[in-house]
């Protein structure tokens, strides 16, 4: 079997915009702050142990619900499209809680690297790509959170706050292309 690089690429560029985490430094400064201090590899692992959990036990999860992957697809389509609208608009839709501090799991881990957005993207990407292409795209996207955990305050200094807003809508833009994409790729399904 031939691996198929673009694949590859597009699902860790979706997983990228997803987890958004150059997006969440300005939260990530300022919870690091309030922690004292951060824990970056115990926050990437947890974050990458529920993503992984997600990939290869989601389907299980949704078959207990009585829900097919086309459906979760097309619903988390509509969360993506959501996520995408918030970060270009700059609005909240989905409130979160910001005044948790006392641990890594939570609000680092989930539900700012690894929220519902992230783990419906998994699900709704297993509809269109081999679970194999998307374990790498997860591993890969998880020494990029890393990397970004390690260097908060340089990046923060590095793009400013007018890079800051730049980053975040670009990437909302590319999350509303895939969202639609998702979606009419999975919507044809659940017609009969």
């Amino acid at each position: 079997m031939d691996f198929n690089w673009k694949e590859l690429i597009t699902v860790t560029f979706t997983l990228f915009a997803v987890i958004d985490v150059l997006g969440s430094i300005p939260m990530l400064v300022s919870l690091k702050a309030k922690m004292g201090s951060l824990n970056e590899l115990k926050a990437t692992l947890i974050s990458g142990g529920l993503m992984i959990l997600f990939l290869f036990a989601g389907r299980k999860f949704l078959e207990m619900l009585g829900v097919d992957v086309h459906s979760f697809a097309v619903g988390g389509s509509i969360v993506i499209f959501i996520l995408g609208l918030e970060m270009v608009l700059g609005i909240e839709f989905f409130k979160s809680d910001k005044n948790a501090k006392a641990s890594i799991a939570v609000p680092i881990a989930f539900p700012l690297i690894a929220g519902s957005g992230t783990l419906t993207t998994i699900m709704s990407l297993k509809a269109n790509y081999d679970e194999t292409v998307i374990l790498i795209a997860i591993l890969i996207n998880l020494v990029i959170v890393y990397i970004v955990l390690r260097s908060l305050n340089l990046i923060e200094r590095l793009l400013g706050p007018a890079g800051m807003i730049a980053v975040r809508k670009f990437f909302g833009v590319i999350l509303l292309a895939i969202a639609v994409k998702i979606f009419t790729g999975n919507v044809r399904g659940l017609i009969k």
